[in-house]
C-alpha cells in the first residue's frame, strides 16, 4: 500500500507535471513552426513583390527562418522549465564573437545587399570598379564575378566595389566617341574638317542626333590637334571607334594630309677657333 502511494505521489509530483509541460512544449514547438512558416512565406511574398533580387530574397528568408526557429526552440525549452537566460546570453556572446571574426565578410555582405538593392549595375553590364574592368557575370551576396575583355574571370569582394568609384559603361543607350587627330601646320584646316565630315557621313552606325562635333583643340608644338566627337549606340562603341580611326587615316593618306611626328629643330653655329 505504501509503495502504491509512493508511486502515485511520484506521478503527481513529477511525472504528471513533466508530461503536461512536455505536451505544452511540443505544442509550442509545432504551433511555433507553423506560425514561423507563415511569417516566412509572407515575407518572401512581400520581398518578391518589391522586385528584389532572388539572391537577396533567399538570403533574407533563410536568416529569418533561422531566427524564428531559434525563438520557437527557446520558448519550448522555457516551457519545459529549462533556464533559457544563460542560453540566450551564450547565443549572444557566440554571435558577437562570430561577428568580430567575420567582420570583413559582414562588410562584403552589407555591400552585396546595397549592390542588389540599389543596382548601380546588373549582370551583362560593362563596368569598371575596384581596379577591374569587365562584363558583370554574377552578383552574389559576398562577391561579384567579372569577365574581362581577354576572357579572364575575376572575383571581386563586394566591399571593395561599393567603397570605390563605379563606372558603368552600359548604363546609357548612347555613348560619345572621343577622337583626336593631329595635322601639320601646313595643312588646310577647312579641307581636313571636310574630309573628316565626309568620313562621318559615310559611317552608318553614327547617330545624327546629337550631331558630331569637329573643332581645333590645341595648337601644339608639332601639330594642330582636332577633336572629333561623334555619338553612337553603346553596343557599337568599340568597333565604331576603331573603324573611324582607320577610315580617317586612309582618307588623310588619299588627300595628302600629313600626321606629323614630334620634331625638334636644331641649329648649329660655327665658332671660329681661337688664334
Amino acid at each position: 500500500m505504501l509503495d502504491t502511494l509512493t508511486k502515485l505521489d511520484w506521478i503527481d509530483a513529477y511525472a504528471l507535471p513533466w508530461g503536461i509541460n512536455l505536451l505544452f512544449a511540443l505544442g509550442i514547438f509545432v504551433l511555433g513552426r507553423w506560425v514561423s512558416r507563415g511569417i516566412v512565406a509572407l515575407v518572401r511574398k512581400l520581398l518578391v513583390r518589391a522586385r528584389l533580387d532572388d539572391i537577396l530574397v533567399n538570403f533574407i528568408v533563410s536568416i529569418l527562418q533561422g531566427v524564428l526557429l531559434l525563438v520557437v526552440i527557446i520558448a519550448a525549452l522555457d516551457r519545459l522549465g529549462v533556464d533559457t537566460t544563460s542560453l540566450v546570453a551564450l547565443i549572444g556572446a557566440a554571435g558577437l564573437a562570430i561577428g568580430l571574426a567575420l567582420q570583413d565578410s559582414l562588410k562584403n555582405f552589407a555591400a552585396g545587399v546595397m549592390l542588389i538593392v540599389f543596382r548601380p549595375f546588373k549582370a551583362g553590364d560593362f563596368v569598371e570598379a575596384a581596379g577591374t574592368a569587365g562584363v558583370v557575370e554574377k552578383i552574389n551576396i559576398f562577391s561579384s564575378t567579372f569577365r574581362t575583355v581577354d576572357n579572364r574571370e575575376i572575383i571581386v569582394p563586394n566591399g571593395a566595389i561599393y567603397s570605390g568609384v563605379i563606372t558603368n559603361f552600359s548604363a546609357r543607350a548612347t555613348r560619345r566617341i572621343d577622337l583626336t587627330f593631329g595635322i601639320s601646320y601646313d595643312d588646310d584646316i577647312r579641307k581636313v574638317k571636310a574630309i573628316i565630315e565626309q568620313v562621318l557621313r559615310d559611317e552608318p552606325r553614327l547617330l545624327a542626333d546629337p550631331p558630331p562635333f569637329i573643332g581645333v583643340a590645341d595648337l601644339a608644338d608639332s601639330s594642330v590637334n582636332l577633336h572629333v566627337r561623334p555619338w553612337v549606340a553603346t553596343d557599337d562603341y568599340f568597333a565604331t571607334m576603331c573603324d573611324l580611326k582607320e577610315k580617317v587615316k586612309i582618307a588623310f593618306d588619299e588627300n595628302g594630309i600629313t600626321i606629323p611626328y614630334p620634331q625638334v629643330d636644331m641649329h648649329q653655329r660655327m665658332i671660329p677657333a681661337p688664334r
